[in-house]
């Protein structure tokens, strides 16, 4: 059967499956639903988590540290990206600065060496989102949005996550939907006050009598964004639905999901720096705020390079980050006399189209000129209003190198089906769960990614314009401002990659469970199946890539790939993860509980184009670099009475490393990506509390790591804090609540940190701070004002030098600096 024509086929039975559910009549309900304005003043106090663990089960008998950030708490905290929401998770390291999506995370100390997610798993209702979280120019937020559709979003840091879940042993991330248990729902309109930005968020759920029932939401929004880009930047939006029919031993649910979105992505603003490495100072340049302002403007180049076809490829850079996502997948979970069968399953027609701008370094102009056009090298304006004028650096007399990297990847399409079986056994006065179950995932990755490479004014406000170079005897350098189409940094950049990875994992579990004592245990092996070709540019050479039927200076340097040309990948891989636990109920509100860990996460495209893989017969050639292992130790104790709840963790992790990493050349200046192979020891400890006393309530969490590399390729590097690692992350969120009106703030910080793994230049630590209020001046009716980052704090979370350079100029990536935003939401 056409593979295209059974997709088809199966949307349309689960599509009918739906529709049949919609249109089944209602019937009397014995209970009557709570509504969705009853339940927004609710304070919902379930403690029952079920991600990453064989069976849903209290807090304080599960020997894990897990949390729950629900509806209402991510109403009043008003993200403005999922980032910005996982920030109040305890224990995860956000580097919240690249906007919509695009953002890095980890956890407790585990090392960021790259962009995205490798350790930690980013799951929608139970399922990945993809199977790896760091693909190149992937993560796997850029398929999911934060909206009225959200139930709660649960946590899980270590422990289990190991054995629970593929390529996620340091923790899961995931965002549970609405089933359409609460009845009614809201629309809300959301405007921002200091920025462009128009949304309009609904959702509905409603009981339709014998046992079904359903839920529906979703939002649109359009608008510049919190960064001024000259663009209508941000447009998009996506639609939820799920159908739910409740039998007395089980349900089926089936759901579907529908994202078009796109958003800019911000990598780079130029930070100028005084002091010291250890007592830097920064500040903006003038013309530039790196808190609301980017480099981003429509009067820069395109994106112009030669495709896989060897024909130009054109994109547009207020493309942005523009994600897709058909997704069709359902639920089941049913008894079989004293069975319990769970089975989830999701396909998942993903696809990117990606233009981001990359401001690889900035410097004085003079400079910049010298070095790629000569002594005495001029510059013009080659776009805007004085396009043709010299170059009189009569703003802040800054030059950026700027690059486009465009990734086509029209397929990253995934499909996972997870099927557990359950039973409890009563042995020796205990209660023995075991558990064993299959998961099944297939992952393709078909992309393409290259470059354009470019001079830029360092100027905000959506008005930077490309900058052309000449030589001092007026022979041009550059075309329009471009100076190279492809990677200024050399060959090898630009990639084709067309690859399915399929993983079968089987794994079981046993917990033991008399009195006040449960022990515990599982095992999981993943077996990794990839299969594909890849190949990347070997050289440059003359075309006329904007078909003028001329050949300029950049057009005598076109990076290609070699059309019809490819190295295969055809390997298998597998290894073995496991955990152990015991958990002690000392009373009813106090347990203490340990666990170790062992988990594995694959190498995934990491190790293509490094010498891991054979070019001639794909093969394996480092068992080694096949898969990466975390080895992790947590003793916790816990405590819950009276609206009182503190828990707080003790870990210790180990963790090979193998990977790629993004480093400024200190030398050239320029950006480069290099392999790295290390091994790094993390400790410390995490607190999560909260206290409610009628309408007063707060909560907090903290985490303190002690982190450094244990191994390294340059030795001089063993013994250093990995980059980016603070001693201490922090948060309190204060919240008073009356029937009429809400007030509080989310406080966030962090303590300084090194910007590279050499440890000299330091970044500074920095707090943001949140505060939200609500007003209901009638029933079904609130009005609410968000503030993000209220006092503008320059939060820098990254910078890619290793030291101050000579130009006193670094290339930081900050977090969005005040946005204020308003909403009326009614509901019904």
């Amino acid at each position: 059967m056409n593979f295209f024509k059974y997709k088809v086929s199966a949307y349309a039975s689960v599509a009918t499956i739906a529709m049949s559910a919609l249109v089944t009549p209602a019937f009397a309900q014995e209970d009557k639903p709570m509504t969705a304005w009853e339940a927004s003043r609710t304070v919902d106090e379930g403690d029952m988590v079920t991600t990453g663990v064989a069976r849903g089960r209290d807090r304080l008998n599960s020997a894990t540290s897990t949390s729950a950030i629900k509806e209402n708490d991510i109403i009043t905290i008003a993200p403005r990206s999922l980032a910005e929401l996982f920030r109040n998770i305890p224990g995860i390291r956000v580097n919240a600065s690249t906007g919509e999506a695009g953002n890095s995370y980890t956890v407790r100390g585990l090392p960021l060496v790259n962009d995205g997610a490798k350790y930690i798993q980013l799951q929608e209702d139970g399922l990945p989102v993809l199977e790896f979280g760091d693909l190149l120019t992937l993560t796997p937020d850029i398929f999911l949005r934060a909206d009225l559709n959200i139930a709660q979003v649960e946590s899980i840091r270590g422990g289990s996550a190991s054995t629970f879940a593929s390529n996620a042993p340091g923790g899961v991330i995931n965002l549970i939907s609405k089933t359409g248990e609460v009845e009614g729902g809201s629309i809300m309109a959301t405007i921002g006050l200091d920025f462009e930005s128009y949304r309009t968020d609904f959702d509905y759920g409603a009981r339709l009598g014998d046992g079904w029932r359903f839920h529906v939401g979703g939002f649109y929004r359009e608008g510049e964004g919190p960064r001024e880009t000259g663009m209508n930047s941000m447009r998009g939006g996506q639609v939820k639905f799920n159908v739910t029919k409740q039998f007395n031993n089980g349900y089926i649910r089936v759901y579907g999901k529908l994202l078009d979105d796109r958003a800019p992505s911000f990598i780079n603003t130029p930070l100028l720096v005084t002091g010291t490495n250890s007592d830097p100072s920064f500040a903006d340049p003038r013309g530039l705020d790196s808190r609301t302002d980017s480099l981003l403007s429509p009067s820069l180049p395109n994106s112009l390079r030669l495709g896989a076809s060897g024909q130009p490829t054109r994109e547009n850079l207020s493309t942005g980050t523009h994600a897709k996502a058909k997704a069709l997948g359902f639920d089941a979970q049913f008894s079989l006399g004293e069975w319990s069968v769970t089975n989830r399953f999701r396909y998942a027609d993903q696809s990117l189209r990606s233009v981001i701008l990359f401001p690889s370094a900035t410097a004085p102009a003079a400079a910049f000129a010298t070095r790629f056009g000569g002594p005495g090298a001029t510059l013009s304006f080659a776009a805007g209003p004085r396009a043709g004028q010299a170059f009189d650096g009569s703003g802040n007399g800054l030059l950026t190198l700027s690059f486009i990297a465009d990734s086509d990847v029209p397929d990253v399409s995934n499909m996972t089906n997870d099927l557990r079986v359950s039973r409890v056994w009563n042995i020796g006065g205990g209660d023995l769960t075991t558990t064993a179950g299959l998961y099944r995932s297939s992952q393709e990755y078909v992309s393409e990614i290259g470059f354009t490479t470019f001079f830029q004014d360092a100027v905000g406000g959506g008005q930077s314009v490309p900058i052309n170079l000449r030589t001092a005897t007026g022979i041009p350098v550059t075309d329009g401002g471009i100076l190279v189409y492809g990677s200024a940094g050399g060959f090898g950049n630009s990639k084709n990659t067309d690859m399915t990875y399929q993983i079968t994992a089987p794994f079981g579990s046993f917990n033991y469970a008399k009195g006040k004592i449960a022990i515990g245990g599982s095992i999981r092996w993943d077996n990794v199946r990839a299969r594909g070709n890849i190949i990347n540019d070997t050289g440059a050479r003359p075309f006329d890539i904007n078909g003028n039927g001329t050949i300029s200076v950049p057009e005598s340097r076109v990076t290609f790939i070699p059309v019809g040309v490819t190295f295969p990948v055809n390997y298998n891989h597998d290894y073995v993860s496991y955990s152990l636990s015991g958990n002690f109920r000392v009373s009813e509100p106090f347990s203490v509980f340990a666990r170790y860990s062992r988990g594995g996460r694959a190498g995934a495209d990491k190790i293509l184009f490094t010498p891991a893989v054979s070019t001639v017969t794909g093969a394996l050639l480092n068992s080694v670099a096949g898969h990466d292992v975390l080895r992790q130790a947590e003793v916790g104790v816990k405590y819950r009475k009276d609206g009182i709840m503190l828990n707080l963790t003790g870990f210790y992790a180990l963790t090979d490393e193998t990977n790629s990493q993004l480093l400024t050349n200190p030398t050239t200046g320029l950006t480069q990506l290099v392999t790295v192979a290390r091994s790094y020891k993390a400790y410390g400890l995490e607190f999560e509390g909260g206290i409610r006393r009628g309408p007063f309530s707060v909560t907090a969490h903290a985490t303190y790591t002690e982190a450094e590399i244990d191994g390294a390729e340059t030795p001089t590097l063993v013994g250093n804090i990995p980059r980016g690692q603070p001693k201490l992350l922090y948060g309190i969120r204060p919240q008073f609540d009356t029937d009429m009106f809400s007030v509080g703030v989310n406080v966030i910080g962090t303590t300084g940190s090194f910007a590279q793994d050499v440890n000299l230049i330091r970044l500074p630590a920095f707090t943001t701070v949140g505060a939200f209020a609500q007003f209901r001046p009638m029933e079904k009716l609130e009005f609410s004002l968000n503030a993000s980052n209220l006092f503008n704090e320059r939060a820098i979370t990254s910078i890619s030098e290793g030291a101050i350079p000579a130009s006193g100029v670094v290339m930081a990536r900050t977090m969005y600096g005040r946005t204020v935003s308003a909403s009326a939401r009614f509901f019904f």
